[in-house]
């Protein structure tokens, strides 16, 4: 886990965290996307059905030395306390760090590496694999003329919905994959959806 923030009442507001493994990033790229929950919240003591959404975005850690060049004008760095869970030291300690690219909007946080010098060199790490894939997608739809993929949080955008009441089904928008164990999926059971995907990728190249 690199980065955590509790959310303003309960659960989580963000999360950041690294898969290391074989093909990690050619699996999980299949989550990038908004994804939509419909449930019975805990939190509504009138019992009724609330809808939320939480956008997840999936990049490689891409370890060699980027072609990208960033500003200095163009970021700014911030340093905080950190929020998560890392031992007595690190919560005395201002060692986390915010990265803000303003060009892109984009923010990159780290809080869990053994220094703040760490966390900065891992959050630059971090904001240069994603100016390197938003290079990539710009140049690629530019040769297609197509779109590139809608990521506003809300309705209609989400490649998946987890649906908990008044049925139970959680349905992957893209590939038409589906399954009622809601449970099985939420505790990390994705493999039909991630093979799907795969699939449905396959098919349209």
């Amino acid at each position: 886990m690199l980065d955590y923030l509790d959310g303003d009442e309960a659960g989580i507001k963000s999360v950041t965290f690294q898969v290391n493994g074989t093909n990690a990033y050619g699996y999980l790229k299949s989550e990038k996307g908004v994804h939509r929950l419909v449930r019975i919240s805990p939190f509504n003591a009138a019992g009724k059905r609330q809808t939320s959404f939480v956008s997840c975005d999936v990049m490689p850690d891409i370890k060699k030395d980027l072609d990208v060049e960033i500003n200095d004008d163009d970021i700014r760095i911030d340093t905080y306390r950190s929020s998560g869970a890392g031992g007595q030291h690190i919560n005395k300690t201002s060692s986390a760090i915010r990265i803000t690219h303003f060009p892109t909007g984009i923010v990159v946080q780290c809080q869990n590496e053994r220094s703040q010098h760490m966390n900065k060199d891992k959050a630059m790490q971090m904001l240069k694999a994603k100016l390197y894939l938003l290079k990539q997608q710009e140049a690629e739809e530019k040769l297609s003329g197509i779109r590139g993929e809608v990521t506003d949080i809300g309705w209609g955008n989400q490649i998946r919905s987890y649906v908990m009441q008044p049925y139970t089904m959680v349905k992957d928008h893209r590939t038409s994959e589906e399954t009622g164990n809601v449970d099985a999926v939420l505790d990390g059971g994705i493999d039909i959806f991630i093979n799907a995907y795969l699939k449905w990728i396959a098919l349209k190249k």
